[in-house]
């Protein structure tokens, strides 16, 4: 492996890249989308804080979220036909007979498509820093949540040159590429839900209710009406049970763990209020992955004539402590796809060709 060798191959894929009118265009559009995203989220995050010093970091979290919503869409377009759309306009061959091994074009593709992708969070650079400004953003969050952006990008950019590789037609890899990217983003959510409610069980309430009089007041055991809150003084009811069907995701929250989205909020460290409730959306995202870890309660109930009710559930932020990160596992699944379909690229790229598909054009 040679690094000047890879770099000029990435170099060459980057001028290539530069010299469209399409790219400016669509790095134009990407910026105008985060500003409206970040005056929206000024307003948004705004009321929904309590506390003012902490707005910041919902905002931080939501301009990050969309930009990787944003390389998501694009980046299949730019990475999907690298290999390919070089095949069928014959500029591949050239390259393939000089020094350059099989690998370090595969790669050099790869990084060019990477710093591509890389190029549209650098766009929200100053979106991010205007949201530091508006204070409880923690540095610790920015280094972590901007360093897995840059991976999630890279194993997308590494996703579509691995299908452009393979596959002989540009069009087709490219629809591939959003395919296997819309899995991950959205088939794990469809997933999740499908199965949680594949596996539901049967779950058992039981309830027991004071009895009232006519007026409204409670029928109290001493025949007054001033019992209330003194549950040895009320006359309540018989029991009453009820069965319904509980959606068990703690049996499928594992599915979610392979989904960009979720690894980039389960891997930030989120940040909480006094209460213990998220004020970012890494926070509120990972809320609900962590809670879905928990088992229903399957034989729950409420007594009105009990001396001491059932206290409020856990907090956000204790849901988190109680439960286990995936966000390595998800990005582990990434990884392996990222190179399964580099090895299979790499074994339709390398020269001399043993086979090509009909019609492949070679120079």
């Amino acid at each position: 492996m040679n690094a000047a060798r890879l770099w000029a191959v990435a170099r060459l894929e980057l001028l290539q890249r530069v010299r469209t009118v399409s790219w400016y265009v669509l790095l134009g559009i990407f910026a105008v989308l985060l500003v409206g995203v970040t005056a929206l989220s000024f307003l948004s995050f705004g009321g929904m804080v309590s506390a003012g010093d902490q707005r910041g970091a919902g905002i931080y979290s939501t301009i990050v979220v969309v930009t990787l919503l944003l390389v998501v869409l694009v980046s299949p377009t730019l990475s999907g036909n690298s290999l390919n759309g070089d095949r069928d306009a014959a500029t591949l061959a050239p390259v393939q007979v000089t020094l350059a091994r099989t690998s370090e074009i595969l790669l050099g593709k790869v990084l060019a498509a990477w710093i591509t992708g890389l190029a549209f969070a650098a766009v929200a650079a100053p979106f991010l820093v205007i949201a530091t400004f508006a204070g409880g953003v923690d540095p610790v969050v920015v280094l972590i949540s901007l360093a897995v952006l840059g991976v999630e990008i890279g194993i997308i950019a590494a996703i579509g040159v691995g299908l452009s590789g393979i596959l002989a037609r540009p069009l087709f890899s490219v629809a591939s590429t959003y395919l296997v990217v819309s899995a991950l983003v959205f088939g794990t959510l469809i997933a999740f839900g499908l199965g949680g409610t594949a596996l539901s069980s049967q779950a058992t309430t039981t309830y027991r209710g004071m009895q009232y009089n006519t007026d409204g007041s409670p029928q109290c055991r001493d025949g007054s009406s001033d019992c209330w809150n003194d549950p040895e003084r009320m006359v309540c009811g018989e029991p009453e049970q009820s069965t319904y069907t509980v959606p068990r995701f703690d049996r499928v929250w594992w599915v979610l763990a392979a989904n960009p989205f979720v690894i980039l909020a389960d891997a930030t460290p989120a940040e909480y209020d006094s209460q213990g409730y998220p004020v970012d959306l890494f926070g509120q995202i990972t809320t609900g992955v962590r809670g879905s870890q928990l088992a229903p309660d399957l034989d729950s109930g409420y007594d009105d004539c009990a001396a001491v009710q059932p206290g409020p559930g856990p907090t956000p932020e204790e849901i988190r402590d109680a439960t286990v990160p995936s966000w390595f596992v998800g990005l582990g699944v990434q990884l392996l796809i990222a190179a399964a379909l580099l090895s299979g690229a790499w074994s339709r790229t390398r020269t001399p060709a043993r086979a090509l598909p009909p019609g492949t054009r070679i120079a």
